[in-house]
């Protein structure tokens, strides 16, 4: 498995490297400087999600195709989105997907996207990350369940979304205890709606429920009808100051 190996940076008083994984902004045409700010030096991003058309689309698109290959000679992990659609998308098209991702953009990785969390799912979506790793031997697979699954999951994938939602959930939110057998990278937390004076206190809960990649925004997902992860949250450069230089008690 490849775990984290890019730019990352410590949290103060913790042993705990926070970093930014970005859950897919809107496509690179349309949010331009969304894609370039993740290639600025020093933004300590541990991935970004590269969704074309809800998977890789049919056909190589020139202007992703130009972010990718910025954001991998900048030292950034891209990923492809794969909707397994909680265990109901067969098998045969999530493959494929992966492999026009591989070919056309040459991700390095994927993100498994409404991955199903009951243990009853678990020898399907283990099947689909072998054959991830078999058609690309150093994947970072990230399966993005949304809360917390069965323990199972986590010896097939590099990292588990535990938590994708809203603030006024994730500050009254709590961590599986089986979670602290593992180190927080294996570990994100997507965080939308947060304001920008609860910036600190969302930091400080990724940091005791012991999840090393975030991204927190206060865009919205205005009930339903918008995607909070399309564009920067208002406070990027706030976000990532505080990221890469500690956040103290």
């Amino acid at each position: 498995m490849s775990y984290l190996t890019s730019a990352a940076t410590d949290i103060a008083s913790t042993d705990l490297r926070v970093g930014l994984g970005v859950p897919g902004y809107a496509h690179p045409l349309v949010a331009p400087a969304e894609w370039g700010e993740l290639t600025r030096p020093g933004t300590p991003v541990h991935w970004a999600v590269l969704n074309v058309a809800n998977g890789p689309g049919t056909r190589p698109d020139p202007h992703c195709l130009e972010a990718a290959g910025r954001l991998r000679n900048a030292g950034v992990r891209v990923l492809g989105h794969l909707d397994v659609t909680y265990g109901a998308r067969a098998f045969a098209e999530v493959i494929s997907d992966a492999h026009r991702y591989l070919d056309w953009y040459r991700v390095g990785g994927f993100l498994l996207h409404r991955c199903p969390t009951e243990r009853a799912a678990l020898p399907e979506v283990r099947r689909a990350a072998t054959t991830l790793r078999t058609l690309l031997d150093d994947a970072h697979l990230v399966f993005g369940h949304g809360t917390q699954p069965y323990p199972g999951y986590v010896e097939s994938a590099d990292q588990l979304v535990t938590f994708s939602g809203t603030w006024s959930d994730y500050r009254w939110s709590q961590v599986a205890e089986w979670t602290a057998d593992y180190p927080p990278e294996r570990f994100c937390h997507f965080v939308h709606g947060v304001p920008r004076g609860h910036l600190d206190e969302a930091l400080r809960i990724a940091r005791w429920q012991g999840a090393a990649t975030i991204y927190f925004t206060d865009r919205t997902d205005h009930g339903g009808r918008a995607d909070p992860w399309e564009t920067m949250p208002g406070y990027w450069d706030e976000i990532v100051s505080r990221i890469g230089t500690g956040v103290s008690e």
